[in-house]
């Protein structure tokens, strides 16, 4: 069928708080879509700048194509700034698997603090084909696979655009859907364990809420650098998950007494790290799971909640935030690294959870947040 693009009627995506997932109505009315079609970024699909000679004329595209090349110049040409990063560093890419990760959930609510210029189309972790390079870009060419850790147009689309220093090559031993799997939830398990926590080998470390994308991440990524890894998780089937992907020893976090459990397997000493994925449940418990100079790593809070100060002194223990949106260069270099050398050694095999077609985005976005059980990544399918 024809594309949905803006200014036509069909299901739009909505980042204001006051509208639903879903909604049959005018895309005019909402804030943004999220299937629009990109396939005009610029005016060579294969490679080149705007401002290159124009290519040799071409037959008349088809209705549909003609619909997405139009949708293209609304989403991406409002600037000479836009157009600007597209002509030298951009690379245009056809979707075939995208990420969704909570924070999109977030950032759609309003209520995060990070709040994107609008209109705004989520999706960050994409995997896809090249289908056209701007003028400077040397490492990429059309058909190369990729994934990407950050979008300019968004991922929950048919084509997105990226510039070219936040796309990788995709090795041919991982699917599109695991290549949507990579980005944030590696750099993030990455941040939180090296770069916040710094975790050495030998010390142990506590993953609260493993078999999620960035659980299983930061599983495979300790165990692969000789940490001690425990894991939880809320199923029996998400318990198996995490003990195939490197954790030494799971446990069932709905059980009543699984943080006494945690206690007599450390023998009483508790854990150096832990990465949380829930502070605003598990914080409070948390510190008292921690060994001297024990530190808990946040990377997902839903909520408030009370603690105890001095639950922190008597060990002289410590919390930390973790925002994978403020890396630095450096600290980026150096995650990507890391994951590319996993990718190349083996032990870097992201897991994929549930897979809807990109129409289901509101579900996906409600069972993200409200499922009883994680069990990998999950991805979208344009």
């Amino acid at each position: 069928s024809p594309p949905r693009v803006a200014g036509s009627a069909g299901t739009v995506f909505c980042c204001c708080s006051e509208c639903c997932f879903n909604s049959e109505r005018r895309a005019g009315q909402c804030v943004t879509t999220f299937r629009v079609r990109l396939a005009a970024a610029w005016p060579n699909a294969g490679g080149g700048c705007p401002g290159a000679p124009p290519p040799a004329p071409r037959p008349r595209q088809p209705l549909p194509e003609r619909h997405a090349l139009r949708a293209g110049r609304t989403a991406l040409g409002r600037t000479s700034a836009v157009r600007g990063i597209l002509c030298r560093l951009g690379v245009l890419i056809k979707v075939h698997a995208c990420g969704v990760n909570p924070v999109e959930t977030y950032i759609r609510s309003g209520n995060y603090a990070r709040k994107p210029a609008l209109p705004y189309t989520p999706g960050s972790d994409v995997a896809g084909v090249i289908e056209g390079v701007g003028g400077r870009v040397t490492a990429f060419k059309k058909g190369d696979r990729v994934f990407t850790s950050a979008t300019l147009s968004g991922g929950y689309a048919d084509y997105a655009v990226a510039e070219a220093d936040t796309v990788f090559p995709l090795s041919d031993k991982l699917s599109f859907s695991q290549g949507a799997a990579i980005a944030i939830p590696y750099f993030t398990a990455y941040r939180a364990l090296f770069l916040k926590g710094h975790a050495k080998a030998g010390e142990s470390v506590l993953i609260h809420g493993a078999s999620g994308g960035v659980g299983i991440a930061a599983c495979q990524i300790a165990r692969a650098y000789g940490l001690k890894v425990l894991g939880t998780a809320g199923t029996e089937q998400g318990m198996n998950v995490v003990l195939r992907n490197g954790a030494h020893q799971a446990f069932n976090h709905r059980e009543a007494n699984y943080l006494d459990k945690i206690m007599e397997y450390t023998k009483m000493q508790g854990v150096n790290i832990i990465i949380e994925m829930l502070s605003n449940v598990n914080l409070a418990a948390d510190l008292h799971l921690l060994s001297h100079a024990g530190r808990v790593m946040v990377v997902g809070c839903r909520g408030p909640i009370e603690i105890n100060p001095r639950d922190t002194m008597n060990k002289e223990s410590s919390i930390r935030g973790v925002s994978l949106f403020l890396q630095t260069e450096e600290e980026r270099r150096e995650c990507v690294r890391a994951v590319l050398d996993g990718i190349e050694s083996g032990w870097l095999k992201p897991v994929v959870g549930p897979e809807y077609p990109l129409q289901e985005v509101a579900k996906a976005h409600e069972d993200i947040i409200h499922s009883s059980g994680a069990r990998g990544k999950m991805v979208l399918l344009p």
